[in-house]
């Protein structure tokens, strides 16, 4: 018998499945999650291996739609190395709970695209690679958060601009873009029938700006609350989409919400919560500074210093993005709201998943799912990692000899 033909069984866990925490047992093989009645009764077959998870939760691995680096890496700037830069992340991740990723590109100049996306690695040896998140460069100046200013750009011929700044879009999950740059909405709707999820970031939208991105295919909106015009009670601008009646039915827009004690206030999180609970998105925006430690680093062209769990630029008290793991933000949303643990998990693994439409394989327990799933205790502290039916991290907490 193969290695891959292994039956597994999970047994004495708690899953997350169809939004309930339920006691029951997991079973897996050849890197999928099984339904084992039709391998009791037509195959007659009974489990090669067996683990005591001792009261562990299982869940679904976590997604981290856009996260810019981590462990000292640079996934914008480390160019020359970006294959061997993604897969150290990508390794650093498993420890966080996180399965798969989307390394995501800050506004660069044309060259760094032309050189990162045709050389993302389809396997490492850690966290799997969903696709790039390209965030920018056409964006708005006025919104650019840490962006360089120099790099962004307008689009000026639609499509065909962004195709000369990017090369190539192989290997492209989501393009963050401020929608008053695509007045007709033609760019979103073309990249929308070539399956890339558009989101709405960096920018000064209107709400009507916003509704009508999403009218022609844009279904997320990036960081919610920051790099946007702030909520006023005359134009509530993109923070606005989580209440439109414009919204077409049966389409869900999609926010992602940066939960590191930081950047969104515990009542904003709150707000975003109860207002929209569905569209919700657990995600890092983690820089390369994410898991070092305190102190100066040269990273890139910035000298970073990293103190009292926070990144700021060195010598002075501005914020330079966040250094907080995804488990982490689960963590903390779940004490900021209230929520449930299936919500705050789901978070951070269903929605994401739907989102970029890939909850028939990730983001789940169901059966025919990748086996990509996590261990976690009661206060979602990781204990291990699977991927693709492997154990590729663990506390050693539970024991899988």
């Amino acid at each position: 018998m193969s290695k891959n033909d292994t039956l597994i069984q999970f047994t004495n866990c708690r899953l997350v499945r169809n939004h309930q925490l339920i006691r029951d047992d997991l079973w897996i093989r050849n890197g999928r999650i099984v339904n084992p009645e039709p391998i009791f009764f037509d195959e007659k077959s009974l489990a090669h291996k067996k683990y005591d998870c001792k009261n562990a939760i299982i869940a679904a691995g976590y997604i981290d739609l856009q996260i810019n680096g981590g462990y000292g890496v640079d996934f914008s700037f480390d160019i020359d190395t970006v294959e061997e830069g993604i897969n150290k992340v990508a390794k650093g991740l498993i420890t966080n709970g996180v399965t798969s990723f989307c390394p995501t590109l800050v506004t660069s100049p044309p060259e760094t695209y032309r050189k990162v996306i045709p050389r993302i690695p389809k396997q490492t040896d850690g966290a799997s690679i969903l696709g790039l998140h390209l965030e920018g460069p056409f964006i708005n100046a006025q919104k650019k958060g840490a962006h360089p200013e120099d790099c962004i750009r307008d689009l000026d011929e639609g499509m065909k601009t962004v195709l000369e700044t990017y090369g190539s879009l192989d290997n492209v999950k989501i393009l963050t873009l401020a929608p008053e740059k695509d007045v007709s909405g033609e760019t979103i709707k073309a990249l929308t029938d070539m399956g890339i999820t558009v989101a709405c970031g960096h920018s000064m939208a209107s709400l009507k700006d916003g509704e009508n991105a999403v009218k022609n295919g844009a279904t997320l909106i990036t960081h919610l609350f920051n790099a946007m015009l702030p909520f006023h009670h005359r134009d509530p601008g993109l923070v606005g989409l989580l209440a439109s009646n414009e919204v077409p039915d049966g389409k869900t827009v999609y926010f992602g919400l940066i939960s590191d004690g930081v950047h969104t206030h515990p009542t904003a999180v709150r707000i975003a919560y109860r207002t929209h609970p569905d569209g919700l998105i657990l995600v890092t925006d983690a820089i390369s500074a994410l898991g070092l430690e305190e102190g100066i680093h040269h990273i890139g062209q910035l000298r970073l210093e990293v103190r009292d769990s926070k990144a700021f630029i060195a010598e002075t008290e501005t914020l330079c993005g966040s250094i907080a793991p995804l488990d982490e933000c689960v963590r903390i949303f779940k004490k900021s709201t209230g929520c449930s643990i299936v919500y705050a998990i789901e978070a951070a693994t269903l929605h994401p998943a739907q989102c970029i439409k890939m909850e028939k394989s990730k983001g789940t327990l169901d059966f025919g799912t990748d086996a990509d799933f996590i261990l976690l205790d009661d206060d979602l502290n990781v204990l291990c990692t699977w991927i693709n039916g492997e154990c590729v991290y663990s506390t050693g907490a539970i024991k899988f000899d």
